[in-house]
C-alpha cells in the first residue's frame, strides 16, 4: 500500500512530464504501427504523392485538433462565448488571442512527434517523393533516361536498373535529415519559450510551486464541495416531489457567479489571487466583473491555472 501510494504522489507531482511523455510514445507507436501495418505505397506516378502525404499530415492534423479537444483551456474560453448576450471587449479580444497562441503550441506536440517519428522512419517521404515530378527530375539529373518513370516504383524495390533502384538510400536518408533537422527545432524552439516565459515571470520559482499546489487543492475541495452541495440539492428535491412538499433553500451560486469564475485568469501585481475563484471570493462587490481590471495581464507563464477545472477532459 506504501508503495502504491509513493507512486500515486509520483504521479500527481509530475503529472503534466508524464502526461507529455505517454502521448508522444503513442504517437511513436501509432506511426510505427502506421507504417508497418496499413501502410503500402501504391508506386503509382499518379497516386505516390497524394498517397503519401496523406498519411504524413492528415494524422498529424488529427492528431493537432484532437490536442484542442483534450484541453480543459479550450472549453474554458469557448463555452458560452456565443450565447446571447455575451460581450468580449478588446481586451478580452487580445487575451484570446494568446490563449489560442498557447494552446496552438500546446496542441502541436503530437503532430510534430507524429511527423518526425514519420520522417525518421523514411516510408512516407519516400512514397510521396518519388510520385513527383520536380522531384523526379532533380533526382534524376545525369541518370538513366528511363529514370524518372521507373521513381516511382522505387518504394516497391521494382525499379528494373539497379541505378535508380539505388536512389531509395537517398530518400531514406533526406527523410531522417529532415526529421533531426525538425525534432531540433522544435527542442530549440521549446527551450526559448520556456526560458522567455520564465525570465518575464512576475513571480519567483518557489512561489510558482507554491501556486501549482495551491491549485491542486483548490480544485479537489471545489470538486468535493461540489460534489456534496449537488448531492444534497438532488435528494431534496427528489424528496419535495414524491412528497409533494417544497423543498428547503439551499443556496447555489447564479449564472453570472458561474460565468465569473470561468473566466480567463489574468494576473494584476497589486493583488496577487492565485486563480479566478480566488479573485471572485475577495472582491468587494460581487456585481463588479473580474475579467479585467486597470494593471491585469495575461503572462504565458501562469498558463497552468486555466488548465484546471472541476472536470477532467475526458468528461466535457
Amino acid at each position: 500500500m506504501e508503495k502504491f501510494q509513493k507512486v500515486l504522489d509520483l504521479y500527481q507531482k509530475h503529472h503534466s512530464a508524464l502526461g507529455y511523455g505517454l502521448v508522444t510514445l503513442l504517437t511513436a507507436g501509432g506511426e510505427r504501427l502506421f507504417s508497418t501495418v496499413v501502410f503500402s505505397c501504391p508506386c503509382s506516378a499518379t497516386w505516390n504523392l497524394p498517397y503519401g502525404l496523406v498519411f504524413l499530415l492528415v494524422p498529424a492534423l488529427a492528431l493537432f485538433l484532437l490536442g484542442y479537444v483534450l484541453s480543459a483551456r479550450t472549453w474554458r474560453l469557448l463555452t458560452g462565448c456565443c450565447a446571447p448576450g455575451a460581450r468580449r471587449g478588446c481586451g478580452a479580444g487580445l487575451r484570446c488571442t494568446l490563449v489560442c497562441t498557447q494552446l496552438s503550441a500546446a496542441a502541436a506536440l503530437a503532430p510534430l512527434t507524429w511527423v518526425a517519428v514519420a520522417l525518421l522512419g523514411g516510408a512516407f517521404y519516400e512514397c510521396a517523393v518519388s510520385g513527383s515530378a520536380p522531384f523526379a527530375r532533380f533526382l534524376c539529373q545525369g541518370r538513366d533516361p528511363s529514370c524518372v518513370a521507373q521513381l516511382p516504383l522505387v518504394p516497391c524495390n521494382q525499379a528494373k536498373e539497379s541505378e535508380v533502384q539505388n536512389l531509395l538510400k537517398e530518400l531514406r536518408a533526406q527523410s531522417q535529415v529532415l526529421g533531426w533537422i525538425l525534432i531540433a527545432i522544435v527542442i530549440i524552439v521549446l527551450l526559448i519559450f520556456t526560458s522567455l516565459s520564465r525570465c518575464l515571470s512576475p513571480v519567483s520559482f518557489l512561489q510558482l510551486k507554491f501556486w501549482k499546489i495551491y491549485l491542486e487543492q483548490e480544485q479537489k475541495i471545489l470538486k468535493t464541495q461540489a460534489t456534496e452541495h449537488a448531492t444534497i440539492l438532488a435528494e431534496e428535491n427528489v424528496k419535495s416531489f414524491f412528497k409533494g412538499s417544497c423543498p428547503k433553500e439551499h443556496y447555489t451560486p447564479g449564472i453570472k457567479d458561474w460565468q465569473q469564475i470561468s473566466s480567463l485568469y489574468t494576473f494584476n501585481p497589486k493583488e496577487q489571487y492565485y486563480s479566478i475563484l480566488h479573485k471572485y471570493v475577495n472582491k468587494s462587490e460581487k456585481s463588479q466583473s473580474i475579467r479585467s481590471a486597470e494593471g491585469d495581464a495575461l503572462f504565458p507563464v501562469f498558463g497552468f491555472v486555466d488548465s484546471s477545472g472541476i472536470n477532467i477532459t475526458a468528461e466535457i
